[in-house]
């Protein structure tokens, strides 16, 4: 098996390619900037503002709208402390062959190798085949690894620390099972919409509470050695029609998300603004198209925005089959395919041979490849790949011990599941993250925390038992039997076991030598009315699921159908409480959910949101419940009494052949929605009740005295090259003898000539790359640019803002105090989160709230300069529990 290896180990990609843009004349069409694919040129172009040139507008988006097109691809040049990283990489790659460079871009296929993703070796030069693995919450596909809790429990446990050891503990299970690249953090979808298929694996629809909790996960996986890919840029932000070949009928396109200038700046992109300051050495570009052109080859996206305004020195890496041309998304900024193969164990490739060829007719310069190979080898270095490796010890398409190392091509047969346990001490990191994310909603008399010696103790729902098939019976999380710990799809792991609430709480009221019954058919309403009836307490478990697009769970495709409690929740609730008096209501639940009946029973006296808690579910739950924990979590999400109190919706039903997405909500989602159409929430954003209580007094601002705001200037260096490159086809043909994998992508050529060398039928039709596209000449720099993240100054801190908080109950308790910014013009939202910090505090302590307001924080997105401005509105402050009580406020001067 091992030998095996080192024949493939200049394996880059299929030899074949089906994009007529990865000829020595590639088709431009196949960008999609500026014309759909039909040929037909869009209306409503615009440059370089999208569709407005005023920051302030709310509905700029416009059907059809069109990226503009911006080429060169930047290059990198090792800022923002990728120094080190940057000069060793380059004199790696300087000693790489052409073919040897076209394999550390290109993946090997689906099922080629042991990883979800797995790219051509440089064993020549030690560097390995890398392994980019799922998920962003523990690893797919492998056992003996942990199952934690979900991005959005992160973001409802408002802790940055929680977030970054998080982060450490799953990037050290994926580093020690052999991973180099965790497909992870998420912050697309951001959370447009509630009904998301996949927002549960992100944190929050707020783009500061994402992308403060984004950086700390980058921050903590990457101090494990591994590297962090954040993910999906951008505008991902649904499952319906999010591919072509996901559309029932016809031939259909990737929806495309229109979104405005000023929208993209302010809400979609900031979170990567700060994945990318801090350090993240992947992203993930998506599926679907923004402005009209495919997300992984939009030069506007990639070069302009993610390269030069965000200043962006990893690679960009193409979600799983969102490479759909071969040249044009190699102009455009990507640097490397996933998996390598056009479409699933098809054995054709965009890249691989096709990209060798690219190079040696010049149609992509040698630049543009060293600078692909580059950027992900200094990611490897940058993250300390190169002073620790694991082998892969793990398979994801096969359970058994031996098996295939080319699954699709069953060759290589031998040990692929070595049985590592990577899991460590995290248990008790996920069951402590899994009780501080539980978001207290409702505690009349303070039903909660219970005592422990009820008479009777009732559960009741399916959510509180197990699944019948076992917690890992569906595969990918694909069903919703039992209770629901995490969503469905490619975002998922392996529950090494998983507790449920029926076990946690049943173990609790024993000890305490009390009573306890428990029912898990929702619709046994005869035995439920009963129990209720005798119940000291009924606790009442409900759901609601979601995941990714390729799996349907009772119609809902991916994204939820409604905002309704699954398998009858909502009768259910009502069934219990109308025969109990002392009915407490769990929801486990991928995102918001209709409770304001609930709320409003008068029987319902606690309702607690537990989110998807991960393997430790019920104990989580249970040290919360009983009171071994106080209640900290605040929610991560606006829960509206209505659904159509959130403005912006999905898009269900097929228009056109290209649907169009539009975002005429601005930045106005969420809580940001509702605060504008002055509705009144079930429960707000940043609410959470606590066993005690909390008072808020004495808010003060210091402002710091900084230099003006100054674009960036100057020129960026010429494109470098890392050594030569042979022009000779003859030596870039298959070896004699050399056997070749079954639909296993390589860099080799097919024949000397270059017009046959592909052996692709489309290969050779006529087109033109893109003006700008191969110019290697010194550019200009981006105005908002300068440094990863953005312009340096953006960072400065403006103001500080204090306030004290008081722990006015008897027991002690975590806080999180916000801080909101109101930035004042006609049509920016009420306010925006700019600030918050959980706090432990004792009882009849005081302590002090900071908060540093940057200059980022308090700007908008010009479209005119394709810069930040400070408007001349008056800014102010306002600090509070929630986005709805503010009792603290302070002029910005």
């Amino acid at each position: 098996m091992r030998s095996s290896i080192a024949l493939l180990s200049i394996a880059a990609v299929a030899v074949n390619c089906q994009s007529s843009s990865s000829s020595a004349a590639p088709s431009t069409s196949a960008v999609g900037e500026g014309a759909n694919p039909s040929g037909v040129p869009y209306p409503d172009t615009v440059y370089p503002g999208f569709a407005s040139t005023n920051p302030q507008v709310i509905a700029g988006a416009k059907a059809n709208q069109t990226s503009p097109p911006y080429y060169p691809a930047p290059w990198g040049d090792g800022s923002g402390g990728w120094d080190a990283a940057y000069t060793k990489a380059r004199a790696l790659v300087g000693q790489m062959t052409l073919l040897e460079k076209v394999n550390v871009t290109t993946g090997v296929s689906w099922e080629g190798e042991r990883c979800v993703g797995n790219t051509g070796s440089v064993p020549r030069l030690g560097f390995r085949s890398l392994c980019n693995q799922d998920s962003p919450l523990g690893i797919r596909f492998a056992d003996l690894v942990s199952a934690f809790p979900a991005g959005i429990n992160v973001a409802a446990t408002w802790s940055r620390g929680m977030a970054l050891q998080r982060g450490a503990a799953m990037g050290a299970e994926h580093r020690d099972k052999g991973v180099d690249v965790q497909l992870g953090p998420v912050a697309g979808p951001l959370g447009r919409s509630p009904e998301g298929g996949r927002n549960w694996e992100g944190f929050s629809p707020d783009p500061y509470l994402t992308g403060k909790l984004m950086a700390e996960t980058v921050r903590g996986i990457q101090s494990s050695g591994v590297i962090a890919c954040s993910k999906h840029y951008i505008g991902n932000e649904q499952e319906h029609f999010r591919q072509p070949q996901q559309a029932p009928f016809g031939n259909v396109q990737a929806y495309s998300s229109n979104i405005d200038d000023a929208t993209m700046h302010e809400t979609y992109m900031w979170p990567f603004a700060e994945a990318v300051r801090a350090g993240t050495g992947s992203i993930m570009c998506s599926y679907n198209q923004v402005n009209n052109s495919y997300a992984c080859q939009n030069s506007y996206m990639l070069n302009y925005l993610l390269k030069g305004e965000l200043g962006f020195q990893g690679f960009i890496m193409s979600d799983w089959q969102a490479q759909l041309a071969g040249v044009s998304s190699a102009l455009a900024g990507l640097d490397q395919s996933m998996p390598g193969d056009t479409s699933f164990d098809t054995g054709l490739s965009y890249w691989g041979t096709n990209l060798t060829i690219a190079v040696l007719n010049g149609t992509v310069p040698q630049w543009r490849l060293d600078d692909m190979v580059t950027r992900i080898v200094a990611a490897w270095y940058y993250v300390g790949r190169d002073k620790y490796q694991v082998p892969i010890n793990f398979d994801s398409w096969s359970t058994d011990t031996y098996g295939y190392q080319h699954t699709v091509a069953e060759e290589g047969y031998g040990l692929v599941n070595e049985r590592v346990d990577v899991r460590g001490n995290h248990a008790q990191i996920i069951r402590e993250i899994g009780a501080a994310s539980v978001v207290l909603l409702k505690n009349t008399n303070n039903a909660l925390p219970l005592k422990g010696n009820e008479k009777l103790t009732a559960v009741i729902g399916q959510d509180a038992g197990p699944n019948p098939d076992g917690p890992n019976g569906c595969s990918n999380r694909g069903c919703d039997n039992g209770t629901l710990a995490m969503g469905w799809g490619s975002g998922t792991a392996e529950f090494p076991y998983l507790v449920t609430p029926d076990t946690a709480i049943q173990n609790q009221v024993l000890s305490q030598g009390g009573s306890y019954e428990s029912i898990f058919d929702n619709y046994a309403t005869q035995q439920i009315t009963t129990l209720a009836g005798r119940a000291s307490v009924a606790m009442v478990f409900v759901n609601a699921d979601s995941g990714e697009g390729f799996i349907e769970i009772d119609g809902n495709q991916g994204d939820r159908n409604n905002l309704t409690l699954w398998y009858g929740g909502d009768s259910l609730v009502s069934t219990v409480a109308a025969s109990c008096n002392n009915t407490i209501v769990v929801v486990h639940s991928v995102g918001a959910v209709i409770l304001e009946a609930i709320k409003n029973n008068p029987n319902v006296t606690a309702i607690v949101w537990a989110g998807l808690p991960g393997q430790e579910s019920g104990n989580s739950l249970a040290d919360v419940l009983y009171g071994r924990v106080n209640p900290g979590g605040k929610l991560p999400f606006t829960i509206a009494a209505n659904r159509s109190d959130y403005g912006s919706d999905l898009l269900y039903t097929l228009p056109n052949e290209i649907p169009q997405i539009q975002y005429t909500e601005g930045n106005f989602i969420d809580y940001r929605a509702i605060d504008s159409t002055n509705k009144t929430p079930t429960y707000e954003f940043g609410y959470g009740l606590s066993y005690t209580t909390f008072s808020y007094s004495n808010i003060a601002v210091t402002k710091h005295q900084v230099g003006p705001y100054t674009p960036t200037t100057g020129q960026t260096s010429a494109a470098p090259t890392f050594g030569t490159i042979d022009n000779n086809t003859a030596d870039y043909v298959f070896p004699s003898g050399f056997h070749q994998v079954k639909l296993y992508i390589y860099p080799y050529l097919n024949s000397s000539d270059l017009k046959t060398a592909s052996q692709d039928p489309h290969y050779g039709t006529s087109g033109a790359t893109p003006p700008g596209s191969q110019d290697g000449s010194p550019q200009s720099k981006v105005a908002a640019g300068g440094a990863p993240g953005g312009n340096p100054q953006l960072w400065d801190v403006l103001y500080t803002v204090t306030a004290t908080i008081t722990n006015t109950g008897s027991i002690a308790g975590e806080e999180v105090p916000q801080l909101y910014v109101s930035l004042g013009g006609p049509h920016d939202p009420v306010k925006v989160l700019r600030g918050f910090e959980r706090l432990s505090i004792q009882p009849g302590q005081s302590v002090t709230f900071t908060a540093d307001i940057m200059r980022r924080d308090i700007s908008n997105w010009d479209s005119a300069s394709q810069n930040w401005v400070i408007s001349n509105y008056n800014k102010t402050a306002y600090v509070g529990s929630s986005s709805k009580k503010l009792p603290l406020s302070v002029q910005l001067a």
